[in-house]
């Protein structure tokens, strides 16, 4: 039994926030965001709105796209840093109680930025091993929560949304996810974190007080380390499994930055055609990005069965990986 990418869904909120809106904030430009980053706007989800209601919006239109019922997803796992609640309840399980989907495990994962690839692993583990047959996958984060936005070093980079595919068992190894990647090392933690709130650090100690709760990066050390490991990384799945630059239709990186993107790609030998981007449109989305730019490929009507996708990310933990997929959905 194999375990394959059946269909995809995505959500952003309808409030843009712009450069333009970032100089009145912030001191910054237009022109020096877009020259670093490649970001042009993104998208910020209301007060009211939660991380797990966009989950639920993206989960409905993966679920409907896929073919099956609710009734037939029996894991959901949600990877996120910005969960609905700290700690409990997970915020998958609140996802499953807002699609009304019952008496099926539910849990969340901590990745940051790599926590799409965190969870379809974890799904292909699952549905092959036999214990799962269809599986709920979802990154979604309302990153504005844990953002500073008198920070200029990180509030131009980030933005909300919501992803989310159902991985199912197949017996067709055409359809099978052919390979992923996952891998950390929390020597570098610090490079990217939130200091406060926990054991380590407790919410609202003196060491960063109020603002510890929100997101402290490392940008210079983190943009470079993250080009020689995505890169290196993504060089050994594609030897691991006699794959070229050829083969891949598509290349969805996470959508941290523009100039890390056509770093990787460029040292990848990737076309431009085939290098997945939104970070223009949505800044970064964290655990959401990758299922988000996949999204769009397949709404434009790119992405067409027996695509194979070359997905990778990069994240605070640090975090790192990468996958081969082929597209299985219609």
């Amino acid at each position: 039994m194999y375990a394959s990418f059946r269909s995809i869904g995505a959500y952003v909120p309808e409030n843009v926030l712009t450069n333009a809106d970032l100089e009145k904030m912030v001191d910054t430009s237009d022109e020096w965001i877009v020259q670093r980053t490649g970001i042009h706007e993104r998208r910020i989800a209301s007060d009211e709105e939660t991380t797990s209601d966009m989950a639920v919006k993206a989960a409905k239109l993966a679920i409907e796209r896929s073919g099956i019922s609710k009734e037939e997803i029996d894991l959901i796992v949600c990877a996120t840093i910005s969960p609905d609640y700290f700690n409990m309840p997970s915020t998958a399980a609140i996802i499953g109680d807002k699609l009304d989907i019952r008496n099926v495990a539910a849990f969340d994962i901590s990745a940051a930025c790599t926590g799409f690839i965190y969870v379809l692993n974890i799904a292909k583990a699952f549905i092959e091993s036999g214990m799962k047959k269809n599986v709920l996958i979802i990154g979604a984060e309302k990153m504005s929560a844990i953002t500073d936005f008198t920070d200029r070093t990180t509030c131009i980079l980030f933005g909300d949304g919501a992803g989310a595919a159902i991985i199912s068992a197949t017996d067709k190894k055409e359809d099978a996810i052919i390979d992923v990647h996952m891998s950390a090392d929390g020597g570098y933690a610090d490079f990217l974190m939130t200091p406060n709130g926990g054991t380590g650090n407790p919410h609202m100690s003196e060491v960063g007080g109020e603002a510890g709760c929100f997101i402290k990066m490392r940008g210079n050390e983190t943009f470079k380390l993250a080009v020689r490991t995505l890169t290196s990384d993504v060089e050994k799945i594609l030897k691991k499994n006699n794959i070229t630059s050829e083969d891949i239709k598509f290349f969805v990186p996470h959508q941290a930055n523009y100039r890390i993107i056509h770093a990787v790609g460029k040292a990848l030998d990737m076309n431009n055609d085939k290098v997945v981007l939104t970070v223009g449109k949505y800044g970064n989305t964290s655990g959401a990005s990758i299922p988000m730019a996949i999204n769009d490929i397949y709404e434009s009507g790119r992405l067409k069965h027996g695509d194979i996708m070359l997905l990778d990310a990069f994240g605070g933990g640090l975090t790192w990986g990468s996958a081969l997929v082929p597209f299985a959905g219609k």
